[in-house]
């Protein structure tokens, strides 16, 4: 299937299908499309009994019940996704041989090709503290998936045994042969102090893994955090006026 992503760190995913060529994603992702692609709303799964199992994990996950799957009718026709947030987009390809896991909300799109599941974490360490929470986004299969995640991104190939230490939450995902575990950072000083927190996130290979630069809480973190000093700002300009009505004049 041809793609192409354009942009830099707000980019769009632009998706050109043949004829019967299929692809699927979460509901609001879809950016736009040209008429020659068909829309159409359906449960994941091939069976009656995969659908309502698929439905009711993705109902505990908070996710959609129904994903949206987009096929092309005629040729020369395109649809494009984008993310919700300034980010990148990572193309994940799968052979079959291995599946790979992504934090919740990472998807974008994939071939139809390709089984997305939720996948619960079996630590409950990593759960509590891995900043992803105890669900992850699993994916399987032969085909193509498209993630995106916040700022931009590092990939590592970790050997046997290499290990990877992350602040916990900018892991956007790894394939399902790397550990995954969470570990105090060393000593409660480190901890309060450090600014990291009390725990780090360690992957341990083979495999891949994906890292990003900005999560979205930290994002919504700076935006409140800007918002609160306007707003401070504003503050102090509505107690001059105030403080001119009390005395009789006028702070204009």
């Amino acid at each position: 299937m041809r793609y192409r992503i354009e942009g830099d760190n707000l980019q769009i995913l632009r998706i050109f299908p043949e004829p019967g060529e299929e692809v699927y994603a979460e509901a609001g992702k879809m950016l736009y499309k040209t008429p020659g692609i068909r829309m159409d709303t359906r449960m994941s799964g091939r069976t009656l009994g995969q659908k309502l199992l698929g439905a009711l994990k993705r109902a505990v996950a908070g996710e959609s019940l129904f994903l949206t799957h987009f096929t092309a009718e005629q040729s020369g026709h395109e649809v494009a996704f984008a993310g919700d947030y300034p980010g990148r987009i990572q193309v994940i390809e799968l052979d079959g041989t291995r599946a790979f896991l992504a934090q919740k909300d990472a998807f974008l799109c994939a071939t139809t090709g390709v089984e997305m599941s939720i996948a619960f974490q079996r630590k409950i360490g990593a759960g509590l503290f891995g900043g992803e929470g105890f669900i992850l986004e699993k994916f399987s299969g032969t085909g193509i998936v498209f993630l995106h995640a916040g700022g931009d991104h590092v990939v590592f190939e970790l050997q046997p045994g290499e290990r990877l230490q992350v602040d916990t939450g900018c892991v956007v995902g790894f394939d399902d042969t790397v550990d995954y575990s969470i570990e105090f950072v060393g000593s409660i000083k480190t901890g309060l102090f450090g600014g990291e927190g009390l725990f780090l996130t360690t992957l341990t290979g083979p495999g891949r893994v994906i890292i990003q630069s900005m999560t979205l809480s930290r994002l919504r973190y700076q935006i409140g955090q800007r918002a609160g000093e306007a707003g401070g700002e504003s503050t102090g300009l509505d107690v001059i006026k105030n403080l001119g009505g009390l005395l009789g004049g006028s702070a204009d």
